[in-house]
C-alpha cells in the first residue's frame, strides 16, 4: 500500500529503527525490491533518480508502483530521488509519487531554504511528504564523472532550517559518500547526535552502499531514521548476471530464468538492509 514518509519515518524515529530506500528504475527491479520487502514485513521506499528519469519514465515508473502497490500490505513510498529542478518535483507530484526530494544541498544556505520552502509548498496540495538536504554528501554521481567532497551538517543551521522550510525530513552528512568508496568511510557518529538532537524531523542518510555494518548501527542507534541504497543493488545484480552468463548453455534462455535470478540478487541485498535497519516486521 501506498503511503507518505512521514507517516513512517515518525514511527521509525519514536522506535529507533531505519526504512531502508531502493533505487530503482524498471519492472524487474520493483519486483524484486516489493516481494522480499513484503516477505520480511519491511515499510520500503522505492526511489528513482532524477537524473534517469526521460519523459516516458515519468509515467511509465509511477504508473507500475500505483498498479502494484495495492496487491502488497507493507507501507510502500514512491519517492524521487534527488530533484534540483523544481518542475521535476510537479511533475512526480503529478503523476503519483508520495514523497519527493527537493537537493539544494549545493547552494548557499539562504538559497537552499528559500527553493525547499517551495518545494514544500507545491507538494503540500498532494499531501506528499518533502526531503530536503543539509551540508553535502559528496563521492561520485551516477555517471561518475566528478567526484565531489562532503560539506559536512552544521547543528546549529539544522533548527532554522526545518523552522523556515517546513521539511519532513533532512539528509544530513556526517561522512558517507554517494557511488563505490575510494576508501571506507568513517562517520561523524558524535556530530550525528548533535543533528538528531537539534532536528524536530526524521533525519536521513545518503550514500548507505558500502558503508561497514558496524558504522551504520551506530547510525540508527542515534537517530538515522531512512538510509538510502543503489550501487550494492547494482553490484549485486551485475555480480549474478556475469555468473547467469558464465552458466548457461542455450543460445535463446528463457527470460524468467535469468530475471528471476536477478530478483534474487537484489532481494538478498533488500535483506541485508532491512535486516540491518531493524525494519524487519515493522510493517
Amino acid at each position: 500500500m501506498l503511503c507518505t514518509a512521514k507517516e513512517i519515518l515518525n514511527d521509525a524515529r519514536e522506535k529507533r529503527y531505519a526504512v531502508p530506500g531502493f533505487n530503482s528504475i524498471a519492472d524487474v527491479m520493483i519486483r524484486g525490491i516489493l516481494d522480499r520487502a513484503e516477505r520480511l514485513r519491511t515499510p520500503v521506499f522505492l526511489m528513482i533518480y532524477t537524473g534517469e528519469i526521460d519523459d516516458k519514465t515519468w509515467w511509465y515508473y509511477p504508473t507500475i508502483i500505483r498498479a502494484v502497490a495495492e496487491r502488497y500490505t507493507i507501507p510502500i513510498v514512491m519517492h524521487l530521488d534527488h530533484a534540483t529542478e523544481l518542475d521535476d518535483i510537479r511533475a512526480a507530484l503529478d503523476n503519483g509519487f508520495t514523497s519527493v526530494m527537493y537537493d539544494g544541498s549545493s547552494l548557499p544556505f539562504d538559497q537552499n531554504v528559500e527553493i525547499t520552502r517551495k518545494a514544500v509548498e507545491i507538494a503540500q496540495p498532494y499531501g506528499a511528504s518533502v526531503e530536503a538536504e543539509l551540508g553535502l554528501v559528496g563521492g561520485f554521481g551516477l555517471m561518475e564523472t566528478d567526484n565531489v567532497a562532503n560539506i559536512l551538517t552544521q547543528p546549529d543551521e539544522v533548527v532554522t532550517f526545518v523552522e523556515r522550510t517546513g521539511v519532513d525530513s533532512l539528509a544530513v552528512s556526517i561522512g558517507t559518500a554517494h557511488g563505490v568508496y575510494q576508501q571506507l568511510p568513517k562517520l561523524d557518529i558524535s556530530l550525528l547526535v548533535e543533528l538528531n538532537a537539534a532536528s524536530t524531523v526524521p533525519l536521513v542518510l545518503h550514500g548507505g552502499s558500502g558503508t561497514p555494518d558496524d558504522q551504520m548501527r551506530a547510525a540508527i542507534e542515534n537517530g538515522i531514521c531512512k538510509f538510502n541504497v543503489y550501487t550494492d543493488i547494482r553490484i549485486a545484480m551485475w555480480d549474478r548476471f556475469k555468473q547467469i552468463v558464465a552458466k548457461q548453455k542455450r543460445d535463446d534462455p528463457l527470460p524468467n530464468d535469468y530475471i528471476s535470478q536477478l530478483q534474487e540478487a537484489l532481494g538478498d541485498v533488500v535483506e541485508e538492509k532491512a535486516t540491518l535497519a531493524g525494519s524487519v516486521g515493522q510493517a
